[in-house]
């Protein structure tokens, strides 16, 4: 008697609730990835080159916020099945949504410069490959993990993803157990303040690389794939909580490494010549920490750009099926996008500061992808 009941409560339970927490991690991962882009490279290195620990007070604000903003689009998906850009496309005129999707791809179209020239800027520091090579590396291979995220399954995908955000997180905190910030001043970094225009623009940037519009849209459609769409209200809670534990997990790996880039610029990189490009700051890396650290650096920038050009491209597709209904071949949008990166490659505009200013783009795409998102909880 005793026994039927036990396989009957286990039979009642919750399918998510049998599967673990751990097997539930993962959507997360994936959009957490976009928040340690070449874009953010740039941005925390010069702010800690330039200002020390001034404004590490923006990337704990900024990282904070995320945690909200992913967890709800996040829980938008689980709960209702459907993405941010497939709420938004229902609710909205054709002619808004068409202007609505012309903002949120050119959104898509920085993050995506930012990437390819960051992975173009890895290989070249690494093989001294032509940036336009590096740049056309970087694609194919973003191609090719995006063809393992359509042909295959979704986990595949995360455990790709999540292999090269493990590389990025070694190879951007590697300088910080050789030589360690001065823990008090990084403290008072906490304090909000600004020391001038500049100061006030490496923030702007700072924040368009930390809360990423193109994955507030993304991360809905994340989750609702990951999990499905036909499920219980237990099996939604539990899912809800599993979700809360990805989204806190992901982002505080993603906001150490944010913070860990911009201590490490601070603490070695201060007062150095040359440290406002990318390269420059590898090569003082490699004169104040050594050659191997300076290695590991430009891997962990080659796996920022592969893993987040992939997660760019993705959210761009994403974005156009929910506000245009309609899909494009692959290899196209790969190729639509990836030109414009390419072609600026060739010029003579400092790829870093192409880098700075795409993110500062980002930073007025952030309200667009926001104010839905809390209205569609809200109602």
């Amino acid at each position: 008697m005793d026994l039927a009941v036990g396989q009957d409560s286990r039979r009642a339970a919750p399918r998510t609730e049998r599967l673990g927490l751990l097997r539930l991690l993962g959507p997360a991962f994936v959009a957490s990835v976009a928040y340690v882009d070449p874009g953010n490279v740039a941005a925390n290195v010069s702010a800690g080159a330039q200002f020390g620990f001034l404004l590490v007070w923006v990337l704990v604000g900024a990282n904070a916020m995320a945690v909200v903003v992913q967890y709800l689009s996040a829980k938008l998906g689980i709960v209702t099945g459907r993405s941010l850009p497939e709420v938004l496309g229902q609710r909205l005129t054709r002619p808004a949504r068409l202007a609505y999707w012309g903002q949120a791809e050119l959104v898509a179209a920085a993050t995506d410069l930012a990437e390819v020239i960051g992975g173009a800027i890895a290989l070249n520091l690494l093989f001294d490959l032509p940036l336009v090579l590096g740049g056309v590396i970087t694609g194919v291979v973003s191609l090719a993990l995006l063809v393992l995220q359509h042909r295959r399954r979704q986990r595949h995908f995360e455990f790709v993803i999540t292999g090269l955000l493990v590389v990025l997180t070694v190879g951007f905190t590697a300088g910080l157990f050789v030589t360690p910030p001065p823990w008090a001043q990084a403290a008072a970094g906490l304090v909000p303040r600004f020391d001038g225009p500049q100061s006030v623009l490496l923030a702007a940037s700072m924040l368009g690389a930390t809360v990423m519009p193109h994955v507030i849209y993304l991360h809905s459609s994340l989750a609702r794939d990951r999990h499905g769409r036909s499920r219980t209200d237990l099996e939604t809670a539990h899912l809800l909580r599993a979700t809360r534990w990805d989204v806190v997990i992901a982002l505080a790996i993603a906001g150490g490494v944010n913070i860990a880039m911009l201590l490490l610029a601070a603490t070695n990189l201060a007062g150095r010549d040359g440290t406002d490009t990318i390269s420059g700051a590898h090569t003082a890396i490699a004169a104040a920490l050594g050659p191997t650290i300076a290695v590991l650096f430009a891997v962990g920038l080659l796996a920022s750009g592969l893993a987040s050009t992939s997660v760019g491209a993705y959210a761009g597709a994403e974005i156009m099926r929910g506000l245009l209904r309609t899909r494009i071949p692959l290899l196209v949008r790969r190729l639509v996008t990836l030109t414009p990166a390419l072609l600026l490659l060739a010029t003579d505009v400092p790829p870093t500061s192409m880098l700075v200013i795409s993110q500062v783009v980002l930073s007025f795409g952030i309200p667009f992808a926001l104010i839905p998102l809390v209205l569609s909880h809200s109602q």
